[in-house]
């Protein structure tokens, strides 16, 4: 993948660059700007765990972007890059996208700096349990107060090791389980969590295609179906929104790339094949299903009608923007699009769907996550069979007032009662129809004066705008 050039603001900095050009349009006082800007706090924590013979030395992170609402939330990243800037800017997106998917939160976000492949699975929880022990004394993790939930070298397993820490050092704490979303099932987990992300940009997708001034805008037409798509980065996010998009949208995934190399078939990739044959091999190189390259740059930059950035920020930048060649770009990343190449894509007309509505299904479902631990029920249990009773009876009735019998895989169908997963992923559809739609009334209103006026600004200035009103509510 290119790298940014050296004289390219940093992805703080082009966080704030956006910032700025969605506050051009508001009427906020720059006191109460510059407030929303900043972040409110930045822990820095070096703790040691003795592994392999003697002393580690780790650095870690966790900042809070916002505290309009609380608790604040955010994921836990473990990666090399790990940085304090990057670290605040990925915070301040938290708040953003709390505010545009109107979830009840502020904006925080962690890091570890590691390589956890580096590590043994048992050596990792004990630095995740020390780094756990670190912020939870400070409340730095805590229900009411700060929730981390998984990101970029994180996942289910570490989740749980930091609520099991938290329990450990609350051990009265009736709500101790919402200390942290994304945890396994059988740790308070909710169904539907570990897909949720990639999830949102499937919904996200279909609700742009759902509206034809939007789809005529980015220069396409028609729906889904067909639709030639490249993937980048296909960890978890990728992977589920190419293979919803695959599966349930009839799109083409014909690029797919990841660090080590990438998979083409214009034909279209069979994502579930390709994923078993990676998750197997830890490279496509080999796979039947596709066209096996180690050079990745021009695929990259090669023709699509859809393009998803689904790893890491700061990947189109201005050394690739000029060759990007995609009708539609929807980030499923963090700030995968650099301020400067955002300039240069909405000059030449390409659509993008920002990241802080794209990748909100994450946070979305974490908040259902987080309002199952503190009920202590889970979605669907007191309803659903009643549900089942009433469809059952209306059925029974119509078809003893017809004579006629309804076909059985309709009766099935109306029957059946919502369990927890249909639940999560109805909410988080309402969610996400609900946050494309407030944003697309400003665009379409703004662009009829700005041409250039795009959906991330629209984006910005709701949730801006959002935040600053609680905090005028609050009287701060």
């Amino acid at each position: 993948m290119a790298t940014a050039r050296k004289s390219e603001p940093s992805f703080r900095a082009s966080v704030n660059t956006l910032f700025d050009n969605a506050i051009r349009h508001l009427n906020i006082s720059k006191g109460l700007a510059e407030k929303i800007r900043v972040c409110n706090s930045t822990y820095t924590v070096r703790f040691g765990v003795k592994l392999r013979g003697d002393f580690q030395t780790f650095t870690g992170y966790r900042s809070v972007h916002s505290e309009h609402a609380e608790p604040v939330k955010g994921g836990i990243r473990y990666a090399l890059s790990v940085n304090q800037d990057e670290v605040e800017a990925l915070a301040a997106l938290m708040t953003y996208k709390c505010a545009i998917v109107e979830v009840p939160f502020g904006g925080s976000k962690g890091g570890l700096c590691i390589n956890p492949r580096d590590w043994s699975e048992d050596e990792l929880e004990r630095i995740t349990r020390r780094f756990a022990f670190e912020l939870i004394k400070r409340d730095l993790i805590n229900p009411s107060q700060n929730v981390p939930a998984p990101d970029m070298g994180t996942g289910e397993r570490e989740m749980a090791w930091i609520a099991d820490q938290y329990k450990r050092m609350n051990t009265t704490d009736i709500d101790a389980r919402a200390c942290v979303t994304g945890k396994p099932l059988n740790a308070g987990g909710i169904r539907g969590r570990t897909e949720a992300t990639g999830r949102g940009v499937q919904y996200a997708l279909q609700d742009f295609f759902r509206h034809k001034e939007d789809v005529k805008v980015s220069g396409l037409k028609g729906d889904l179906k067909g639709k030639r798509i490249i993937i980048q980065g296909f960890g978890n996010v990728g992977y589920h929104a190419a293979k919803f998009l695959h599966e349930e949208d009839d799109a083409r995934i014909v690029h797919i790339i990841e660090y080590n190399g990438a998979l083409s078939n214009p034909k279209g990739i069979k994502v579930q094949a390709a994923k078993d044959w990676f998750s197997e091999h830890g490279t496509f190189k080999g796979f039947s299903g596709g066209t096996f390259t180690e050079k990745t740059e021009h695929l990259f930059e090669a023709e699509c009608d859809i393009l998803i950035p689904a790893a890491m920020e700061g990947v189109i930048n201005l050394d690739n923007a000029d060759h990007i060649d995609a009708n539609v770009i929807i980030e499923a990343a963090n700030g995968p699009v650099t301020a400067g190449a955002d300039e240069i894509l909405r000059k030449k007309g390409t659509v993008i769907i920002p990241d802080m509505y794209a990748n909100a299904g994450g946070v979305t479902v974490s908040y259902f996550e987080w309002v199952k631990n503190l009920s202590h029920i889970r979605f669907g249990r007191m309803q659903r069979r009643e549900e089942e009773a009433r469809h059952r009876m209306l059925i029974d009735e119509i078809e003893r007032a017809t004579g006629d019998k309804v076909s059985k895989v309709f009766k099935e169908r109306y029957i059946k009662g919502a369990d927890e997963l249909t639940l999560v992923r109805s909410g988080l559809d309402d969610t996400m129809r609900n946050a494309y739609a407030s944003m697309r009334e400003l665009w379409h209103q703004k662009r009829s004066d700005d041409a250039n006026f795009d959906l991330r600004t629209a984006a910005y200035m709701i949730s801006i705008q959002r935040v600053a009103d609680s905090y005028r509510a609050l009287g701060l």
